[in-house]
């Protein structure tokens, strides 16, 4: 389906994502439209030529005629959004999302959804730390990677869409989880990697720290620049994975913090040269 550029493309939540999404694909001679909260967000993305047309309103005939539909919102507006709105779909349309959290969204989605229009969940595992579409760029997904998470209600069809969406897009690594193997996964990986980093941030606050600090502090804290309404909604929707990974942490903390009130440094530096070991595979080829 998404090589064929006959086809219609709306993106609704035209933010940093959004605009990503649609700098890419407006390259490749999709018609692009767009709905999104603020009128200045359209102006932007008209001027700079990411999207053919938008609007701020519910329109009728943008989302009727949209083969492909991306939603760049946050799990709880997407929901409200489906609910109220779905009914103007077209018959045969595909959606899909960039939602960062997927077991409390794509059964709910799935379940209410209409028989005759098809929702594949997908996470882009790209960002930055500013937001808006004023900042939004095709270079974003280069290197990074890209999860579909079908279920049993998916097509095959609609599964290989999605990756092919995904590949277009600049992705490296585009690759399927089921969505409780990629909450679990999310968990550890980025939720509790912000938990980290808001917590490093905020345990000492002594003044003129940053006058003093090193690279190793400003790459650890990078991400604790964080958008809290986004984010402390993502926590609570995935409440018991992240939970489980806090507690996974904090435990290996305490193995290091016993074996350094013990002087136990065969204990640490065998733990550290396991972390470098570990490290090596997180580096992107």
């Amino acid at each position: 389906m998404i090589v064929d550029i006959s086809k219609k493309i709306l993106i609704v939540g035209l933010g940093l994502l959004g605009g990503s999404y649609a700098k890419v694909l407006k390259r490749f001679g999709f018609h692009i439209s767009a709905i999104t909260k603020e009128q200045s967000s359209i102006d932007y993305a008209l001027s700079e030529h990411l999207i053919d047309e938008g609007t701020t309103e519910i329109d009728e005939r943008i989302i009727g005629e949209a083969d492909l539909v991306i939603f760049a919102l946050y799990p709880h507006i997407f929901v409200e959004w489906i609910e109220k709105h779905q009914g103007l779909l077209k018959s045969g349309a595909l959606i899909t999302d960039v939602t960062g959290v997927k077991g409390k969204i794509v059964y709910k989605i799935q379940e209410m959804l209409r028989d005759d229009v098809e929702f594949i969940a997908a996470h882009p595992m790209a960002g930055r730390e500013v937001s808006g579409v004023e900042n939004s760029t095709d270079k974003m997904f280069s290197g990074a990677n890209y999860i579909v998470t079908p279920t049993a209600k998916n097509t095959p069809e609609a599964i290989q869409t999605c990756m092919e969406l995904g590949r277009l897009l600049g992705f490296s690594n585009v690759t399927t989880l089921s969505p409780e193997e990629h909450d679990e996964m999310i968990g550890f990986l980025s939720q509790l990697t912000h938990c980290i980093a808001i917590t490093l941030m905020t345990c000492n606050d002594k003044e003129n720290m940053e006058k003093f600090t090193g690279d190793s502090f400003r790459d650890l804290t990078r991400i604790a620049r964080i958008n809290d309404l986004m984010w402390s909604e993502l926590f609570v929707e995935n409440k018991e994975a992240l939970l489980e990974q806090m507690n996974l942490f904090i435990d290996k903390f305490h193995e290091l913090k016993v074996m350094l009130e013990t002087e136990d440094v065969d204990g640490m530096r065998k733990m550290m040269r396991y972390s470098t070991e570990r490290r090596a595979l997180f580096d992107k080829k």
